[in-house]
């Protein structure tokens, strides 16, 4: 049963070139806002690389460049059948075309289907990859002159002034390590061996935080040690105290900043998709309708005027996708048979070992 089957006359079909022509260009641009939106999201991925523990994140920008690029092609191809569509003797060129671009097309409509939903999916990803990234970066804080970690200090101060956020999940993850490097600690002092006697492993900890948590709207000058001791500073309840630093953890700001991003660019990659499937459709049309007219030929070049009859399936979609199937399962089994017949082949080739 042929499925969604319409009459097309010569104006019908020159509309539907038409269309498409336009259709497929805007398709073309959608192409390049999709890997412009790639390219974007990897690099603001990349930026943060030192505060990620994983790259798993990394394959939603991945698929939308490759999709992106993809698109350029497949919709540029489209752009050309259309002009060769209005000329009968030009268009049956592109017969041998139809199948493989078809199935380029489907297969590329759906890896940027997949684009979306990772973009909206990858939170758990991203949550646990921040987690163990920032937990170490913290961690490797006053490492400064070790190599590799050198400028590890100065991405989390910038981190935190710009999402102004603290620590991973609150400013009291200060408190668990020793962010001062023993370069800036006077050992003679007896406060400091104090603190360091007192903690099991050997580590100077303070309640104090950087001083890129400090809030820059707060009133009174920066409280940055002896946070929660609120005797140690005049009129000072560090719990009411909510513009003195950032309470918010930086886990939380880029977990929002993020996804706010994936999320903005999955509703555009969709609308993007709603294009190329409408491009694959009316492209279907366009080359079943084509089918019913006859070449032109000297007796008659009256061809145009043909009416003729455009479908979406030839058959239901059950039957299509059995056709299908069975077409792939035939094409593996020729392969199998192939193998075991190079197999055969090459022993058949070795001497007979002879008997002792």
């Amino acid at each position: 049963m042929v499925l969604l089957k319409m009459k097309f006359s010569f104006e019908r079909r020159v509309r539907l070139a038409q269309g498409l022509w336009l259709l497929s260009w805007l398709a073309v641009f959608g192409g390049a806002f999709t890997f412009a939106l790639g390219v974007f999201l990897k690099t603001e991925l990349h930026r943060r690389a030192e505060v990620m523990d994983n790259t798993e994140i990394h394959a939603v920008p991945n698929t939308l460049i490759m999709v992106g690029l993809a698109s350029l092609g497949i919709n540029f191809f489209a752009g050309r059948v259309c002009q060769d569509s209005l000329d009968p003797a030009r268009f049956p060129r592109w017969k041998s075309f139809f199948t493989p671009y078809f199935t380029v097309a489907i297969f590329f409509s759906i890896l940027m289907l997949a684009s979306v939903v990772m973009s909206y999916a990858m939170k758990g990803n991203l949550e646990e990859s921040l987690k163990i990234g920032l937990k170490n970066g913290i961690r490797f804080y006053k490492d400064t002159d070790t190599p590799g970690r050198c400028f590890q200090k100065e991405t989390i101060d910038r981190l935190q002034m710009e999402f102004q956020c603290c620590g991973n999940n609150n400013f009291k993850d200060w408190f668990e390590v020793q962010w001062i490097s023993n370069r800036y600690l006077d050992f003679t002092s007896k406060e400091v061996k104090d603190r360091i006697k007192s903690n099991v492993d050997g580590r100077y900890l303070v309640d104090g935080v950087p001083f890129s948590c400090c809030n820059p709207n707060s009133p009174r000058p920066c409280i940055q040690y002896n946070i929660t001791n609120n005797s140690a500073h005049y009129n000072y309840e560090y719990q009411t105290e909510e513009l003195n630093i950032f309470k918010r953890g930086c886990r939380e700001a880029l977990v929002n900043y993020y996804m706010g991003l994936m999320n903005s660019i999955g509703a555009g990659v969709l609308s993007i998709l709603l294009i190329q499937v409408s491009v694959l459709i009316s492209m279907r049309y366009l080359q079943t309708a084509m089918e019913g007219v006859p070449v032109p030929t000297e007796e008659n070049t009256e061809v145009e005027a043909v009416e003729t009859e455009g479908y979406l399936l030839e058959k239901s979609v059950k039957e299509t996708i059995k056709d299908y199937t069975d077409a792939v399962l035939k094409f593996l089994q020729l392969n199998q048979v192939g193998a075991e017949g190079e197999a055969a082949a090459e022993g058949g080739d070795k001497p007979a070992t002879p008997a002792s």
